[in-house]
């Protein structure tokens, strides 16, 4: 029976070596002869498959799209004692020359989009535009500069408590993506959930607390579009739109849903994020999307 989805928009894994780096799971969508490349970067505790495999069809009607499980998440590369930012836009970098992508976007959602930044401050030569997802420049409110304070504590104890090195992330990654209403889309993402260690969670959450790119970002010179969840329980939408603000000319899109709304609900966010990459790959921009809207 002839499958719906064409060939270039089905999604396909393999393992990919990153010479000096280690191996990762990478997901791959063909695309339309000749189509550019978006690189999709997942968020804490997230996969690769989590976090975008409900949007890989409609991206890949126009797009190649290829999405990794970051380093210390899945499938992702093995991480030591310390989860640095750096090192994934670093891996982000090295699996584009290894798939010989040429220049892509970077679509990075959540703390994906930390990493997204990263690339662009790291190897801007690679970049045709960013997307930047339910994410911000930095993290900003008390109590995350509280859990900032916290969590070298408690990686450390974790590092160090063989028991709690076996748990895996579901708990937080729970909390993260809030309910979810459907028992199968559920059930899926709490097995998900379950390939990341709950260590390798909180080493990530530590370096999100840690990251702030507010003394660089003003000067992005690719096409951007920043994609604000309106009800965001995780990243405020004040701080996404703060971000949006400081990138000079980036495109404005807001979607009216709270932070997991790429796994909860795919069909809201899947025509925002398909016109913010057209956005950035030359498409019109609608007036009520330009910078700066209030």
């Amino acid at each position: 029976m002839r499958q719906v989805l064409g060939e270039e928009a089905t999604p396909r894994t393999r393992l990919v070596e990153l010479p000096g780096r280690g191996v990762t799971r990478v997901w791959e969508c063909a695309g339309p002869p000749g189509a550019e490349t978006l690189m999709l970067i997942h968020g804490v505790a997230c996969t690769a498959e989590l976090n975008w495999g409900k949007v890989f069809a409609p991206l890949a009607a126009q797009f190649r799209v290829v999405a990794a499980d970051l380093r210390g998440h899945g499938d992702g590369i093995r991480t030591g004692s310390r989860f640095r930012l750096e090192d994934c836009a670093d891996d982000v970098a090295a699996l584009a020359a290894v798939l010989g992508t040429g220049k892509f976007t970077a679509v990075g959602y959540s703390m994906g989009g930390l990493v997204a930044q990263l690339v662009y401050r790291r190897h801007a030569s690679l970049l045709s535009g960013l997307v930047l997802c339910s994410t911000a420049g930095n993290v900003g409110s008390p109590a995350q500069q509280l859990a900032a304070f916290a969590l070298p504590a408690a990686a450390a104890g974790l590092m160090w408590n063989p028991v709690l090195q076996l748990a895996s992330a579901e708990v937080l990654g729970s909390v993260l993506l809030g309910p979810i209403d459907d028992p199968a889309t559920a059930r899926w993402a709490r097995a998900q959930l379950r390939r990341t260690t709950l260590a390798s969670a909180v080493s990530a959450t530590r370096a999100v607390c840690e990251f702030s790119s507010d003394r660089w970002i003003g000067q992005v010179d690719v096409p951007t579009a920043v994609i604000v969840t309106t009800r965001d329980r995780i990243v405020p939408a004040s701080r996404q739109l703060q971000l949006a603000r400081a990138i000079p000319g980036a495109a404005l899109y807001r979607v009216d849903a709270d932070h997991a709304v790429c796994i909860t609900a795919p069909q809201v966010f899947a025509p925002t994020l398909l016109e913010a990459c057209r956005a950035v790959q030359g498409a019109p921009v609608p007036a009520d999307q330009r910078l700066n809207v209030a």
